[in-house]
């Protein structure tokens, strides 16, 4: 089925847990199908709440809250994916103990769907990346980096697709250039291939070949670079085609709604990412009828 994109731009701000409804006014009647998605980036191994008297996140945050919150929606949408940007671990004692074991076993628990894999996923090099992978029980989506030839191989895929309410969503991910980011030694022999490339060449083949209604960029590029050449999500979005979501980390950028930016074929497409620590969850819906879909997003504190 061929789908027109069209994006209802009253995107709305929610301000407490479970402050999650979107109203869509004259479209609700239409909607026929409806997929929800979730999202969390540089969670950075924050497994508790903030205290209530922290200076920037006073009592924000926690994975049993977002847990809370994250099941709640999917008892409201059961067509719901939940996926993860990118620094996953490192920031607090529970990585240095646990290593990375504890963030991934949790995220398994809250049924994570895909997640990609950031820049601090190598502080413990590919070695204890490997150790971590198997307690991850979700995909790991990771285009750009060519691990052909270290111990990583085969244990991530260039994309993936899901099938939610009869809409086929296709899901790839982008991580940033880790030379001059990542001592060489904790990536040892991954190469970085250019991500406006590879997305070039991903979202073509998943809306072309694999014929998906919805495709989905896992980025961990950063939000945007003023005054730098360096890749970006903004960028990332002008030079797209066939990607309705780019889902981005690293840059730790709060934004209270997603960022609609117009991408190489002159279709308007939403870029979005929610801070850091865990403090926020990302939620964008979709809304399909038989010629068009509709977004609205929101950033709901946790």
């Amino acid at each position: 089925m061929e789908r027109r994109y069209f994006i209802k731009n009253t995107l709305a701000s929610a301000s407490f847990v479970g402050a999650g409804g979107l109203s869509l006014g004259s479209c609700s009647g239409e909607q026929k199908k409806h997929i929800t998605i979730l999202h969390t980036n540089d969670v950075h191994s924050h497994i508790d709440p903030f205290p209530s008297g922290h200076s920037r996140f006073p009592g924000l945050g926690g994975l049993a809250r977002r847990a809370g919150l994250v099941n709640q929606i999917r008892k409201e949408n059961p067509s719901t994916l939940l996926f993860d940007a990118g620094d996953i671990f490192q920031g607090t004692p529970y990585f240095n103990f646990y290593g990375g074991e504890l963030e991934m076993k949790l995220m398994t628990l809250l049924n994570y769907d895909a997640g990609t894999i950031g820049n601090h996923e190598f502080d413990n090099g590919l070695d204890g990346l490997l150790a971590q992978l198997p307690y991850g029980k979700f995909d790991f989506v990771c285009s750009n980096y060519d691990f052909s030839n270290t111990i990583i191989d085969g244990f991530t895929k260039p994309y993936q697709t899901y099938i939610r309410d009869g809409i086929k969503i296709g899901v790839y991910g982008l991580g940033i250039e880790l030379a001059g980011l990542v001592n060489k030694e904790m990536f040892k022999e991954t190469l970085y291939l250019d991500p406006y490339d590879i997305a070039s060449d991903l979202e073509r083949q998943l809306k072309e070949e694999e014929k998906c209604d919805l495709v989905i960029c896992l980025s961990h590029l950063g939000y945007q670079y003023e005054n730098d050449q360096r890749p970006d999500d903004m960028t990332l979005a002008t030079k797209t085609k066939h990607t309705d979501l780019i889902i981005g980390g690293h840059t730790h950028t709060f934004l209270d709604k997603p960022s609609v930016v117009t991408n190489a074929v002159e279709r308007d497409i939403l870029v979005n990412q929610v801070g850091c620590f865990g403090v926020r969850l990302g939620r964008i819906d979709f809304y399909f009828d038989a010629d068009r879909m509709v977004a609205d997003g929101v950033s709901i504190r946790v």
